[in-house]
């Protein structure tokens, strides 16, 4: 018996365009911090680059067919950057903005709806010369971009996101280094964090002042589902600082217009915050019309045995932390199945992440923008590819997306992260996220098992109980209580 999701639920598929594009010299594009930092030998697996990355720049009508042919309803792409203002100031490449045109041109004769992300972290290299999201006037030039590419496109995409994951720009970017730019100061991970809200804010009202008046706002956001080993004070507490680190430095300014208050106090040996300006909380709680989530998997945490703090976060290996104030806390792997990329599989903890932001983006629509699993996938002896695993995955995800729904979560839409294997950041083409299998070498494009069981699920609206994914984590400690 299968389960019907809500008429209208919008069906889709994501990308970035550093992980796709390639074409990274053309057309007038100059570097990104991507460029620079994969091709720095040592930073990505095999010294991979998205110098070709799938050729998306060159395949981008045929990729539309593919999803044409998959049924999808929308698709979520990224804008990047310095294909379209290369050096994040001035007037914009109209080659650049062309290619954008022409895409989104091509989804809408197909019938799929544009999805736009501005900044799926491919910042221009001369604004991160001059100092990148650790330094404020980053913000008020991604606010001029956001007007320019809202200029372009505003008449024919309806739905924006400012900023794809924040989190990972600032920590992963400037606290552990495992992302670009690759540097490692904690310091400069919370300025980071702080502009990108500023710089969300302020396109946020750059949109408004160009886009149409029914044109749809929001942000994507990767919160962490943050469990305690045990309810232990102790444990408790190691949860609410990595929730306060990996969750509310975002949302409550973004949602309530404040920074909390714990995640000041935990970081002040680090600094005093007197970056954050008077004025700028409210610049940054704009009003959205939905709000962007992506969830992959759940966060166990515990106080460190002995005051020796281990970190098994999921987030790669770096001898410098993405958490500033938290050395004290250890991260644990959970038990049972896991994706190619050592993450559990969990879907309870995607319907604990709904239920959360039901609660804390009160009136505030939901959609998630990524969710899916990483698979060693290989094509069979007649050439295709099978990704059982994959399909299993995404069911549990998407019965936890319907229970939530069933409880009075307020949820518009459902992307699955990726439409293709790509360039998967400092794993280099290592990890395959994609419902569509890519030979990197021949750029043949061929569609997994996944593609076509989602395909399905797309066009009827309607879950089967066919497909049943892993069995729910037996472990599954409390969720730790958010502060009010």
């Amino acid at each position: 018996m299968s389960v019907s999701f809500p008429p209208g639920f919008l069906w889709g598929t994501a990308t970035a365009a550093y992980q796709i594009e390639g074409a990274v010299r053309e057309g007038g594009r100059t570097a990104s911090i991507w460029d620079t930092f994969s091709r720095t030998p040592g930073r990505t697996e095999n010294g991979d680059t998205g110098d070709i990355a799938t050729d998306h720049f060159h395949r981008r009508a045929e990729d539309v067919r593919l999803m044409a042919d998959l049924g999808v309803g929308a698709y979520r792409f990224s804008v990047s950057w310095p294909r379209v203002q290369p050096t994040g100031r001035g007037p914009a490449v109209q080659q650049g903005l062309d290619f954008y045109r022409g895409l989104v041109d091509d989804l809408l004769e197909h019938g799929i709806r544009p999805v736009l992300t501005l900044y799926h972290w491919d910042l221009p290299q001369e604004l991160e010369s001059a100092g990148g999201w650790p330094e404020r006037e980053t913000a008020y030039r991604f606010a001029e971009y956001a007007g320019i590419v809202a200029g372009a496109l505003g008449d024919r995409v309806d739905l924006w996101t400012t900023l794809n994951e924040p989190w990972c720009s600032a920590f992963l970017g400037y606290g552990s280094g495992v992302h670009a730019p690759g540097r490692t100061d904690p310091v400069a991970a919370l300025r980071a964090a702080h502009h990108l809200n500023l710089g969300h804010g302020l396109a946020v009202q750059a949109l408004r002042a160009s886009l149409p008046a029914d044109a749809q706002l929001s942000i994507s956001l990767n919160p962490s589902v943050v469990r305690p080993l045990s309810q232990s004070p102790g444990d408790l507490d190691a949860a609410r600082r990595i929730d306060a680190l990996a969750n509310r430095v975002f949302a409550d300014p973004l949602l309530r217009g404040s920074y909390p208050e714990d995640l000041f106090t935990d970081t002040a040996p680090l600094t005093d915050w007197s970056f954050v300006h008077d004025g700028d909380t409210t610049a940054i709680r704009q009003p959205l019309d939905w709000l962007g989530l992506n969830y992959y998997a759940p966060a166990l945490v515990s106080a460190a045995d002995g005051g020796t703090a281990e970190r098994n976060d999921g987030h790669g290996a770096s001898e410098h932390s993405p958490w500033p104030g938290a050395d004290a806390v250890t991260f644990h792997q959970p038990p049972g199945e896991r994706t190619e990329m050592g993450w559990s599989i969990d879907p309870t903890g995607l319907y604990d992440l709904l239920m959360t932001y039901t609660h804390k983006a009160s009136g505030v629509p939901l959609m998630i923008t990524e969710n899916g699993a990483a698979c060693d996938d290989k094509p069979a002896a007649d050439g295709t590819v099978h990704d059982p695993k994959r399909i299993a995955y995404l069911h549990g995800h998407l019965a936890a997306v319907h229970r939530a729904i069933a409880d009075g979560a307020d949820v518009r839409g459902y992307f699955l992260w990726s439409l293709l294997d790509n360039f998967e950041w400092s794993y280099g083409y290592s990890k395959r996220f994609g419902a569509v299998y890519v030979d990197y070498e021949t750029q043949v494009r061929t569609p997994k098992s996944s593609a076509r069981w989602y395909a399905e699920v797309a066009r009827t609206g309607a879950l089967p109980d066919t497909a049943q994914g892993p069995a729910e984590s037996a472990h599954r400690p409390g969720v730790v209580p958010t502060p009010e």
